[in-house]
């Protein structure tokens, strides 16, 4: 569910449920992936002022983001930019103009009662168009995993390390009652970006929604790091074995493909229960909201719209 999903958002307002392969996908290209395609979604709950600017200032993060895990020597920065650059400069272009006529759709969904179909679309439409943002970064990628150096792959093997100490942190917590605590704050801080302010009572009933969540953080832990060490692999087999550009794009595109639909059958079927659920309880979410809050919702749908249309049309 996008997060500006036609008041359908509310699948994505506990993030860490969605097992989506955005959610692990540790770095070159599917994490251009994460900070192009998540991090736009994402930021759209931050307001329209603040999405302008973050997405006119796309390139720069991106690059920051990307340093912190390899740290660009010289004779990488400029390549690195410039693919960065084209990749927002197309997807400015091409994918932001459908991404506001979603939020058009969803402006006009709001207002009225979701069923667990149509957050499923809602899920699947964003998924596309994450999968079209990966897709067109990916020779991008490709050109910069040629240019990586053993030193750089043992600072992403670290930086994965610390990243999986955090998630730890933020979903594993040891007591139970803490740990549903912190998914119900999540999930009612997130819900309170669209629709406002909740009430005491649809509080109450979103804490017994996430508590039937079949969201398990230590399989998802084990996915995540079986994607980490996947991605690894393939980029030691581009630094080690010579390989050329085509050979190259081939072994990211088949991690990706891998991130995407995990090799792990069990963990598959899990993914599949869970999605069934985001659908089921996004829907149950959002027909809990008042015509208040689902107004509150449309205008915030309405402005972050414009936003993208605004951006789709500007040049910088």
């Amino acid at each position: 569910m996008p997060p500006s999903g036609g008041g359908l958002g509310a699948a994505e307002s506990w993030g860490r449920h969605q097992a989506g392969a955005s959610a692990s996908v540790p770095r070159t290209r599917s994490r251009w992936a994460a900070i192009i395609g998540v991090a736009l979604l994402l930021s759209l709950l931050t307001g329209c002022s603040a999405l302008r600017l973050g997405y006119s200032q796309g390139p720069t993060i991106a690059y920051w983001w990307l340093d912190s895990y390899l740290d660009f020597d010289s004779t990488q920065k400029q390549p690195v930019r410039d693919a960065l650059g084209q990749w927002f400069a197309w997807h400015r272009k091409t994918e932001l103009p459908q991404l506001a006529a979603i939020l058009d759709r969803a402006a006009v969904d709001v207002m009225s009662d979701a069923t667990t179909a149509q957050a499923c679309r809602w899920s699947d439409e964003i998924r596309l168009r994450l999968d079209a943002a990966v897709e067109h970064a990916l020779p991008g990628a490709a050109e910069v995993a040629l240019l990586l150096r053993p030193e750089q792959l043992d600072a992403l093997r670290k930086r994965q390390a610390r990243a999986n100490e955090e998630f730890r942190e933020e979903y594993m917590q040891p007591r139970p009652e803490a740990r549903a605590k912190a998914d119900l704050e999540r999930a009612v801080e997130r819900s309170e970006m669209l629709y406002g302010r909740l009430d005491a009572a649809q509080r109450e009933r979103f804490a017994q929604i996430i508590a039937a969540s079949p969201f398990d953080p230590e399989r998802w832990l084990a996915e995540r790091q079986r994607r980490q060490r996947d991605l690894l692999q393939a980029l030691q087999q581009i630094q080690s074995a010579g390989l050329g550009r085509a050979e190259a794009l081939a072994a990211l595109r088949g991690y990706w493909q891998r991130a995407r639909r995990s090799p792990d059958e069990i963990y598959g079927r899990y993914a599949q229960q869970l999605n069934a659920y985001n659908c089921a309880a996004a829907a149950q979410l959002h027909n809990l909201t008042t015509p208040a809050q689902r107004e509150h919702a449309r205008a915030r749908l309405r402005g972050w719209e414009a936003d993208l249309r605004a951006l789709a049309s500007s040049t910088s």
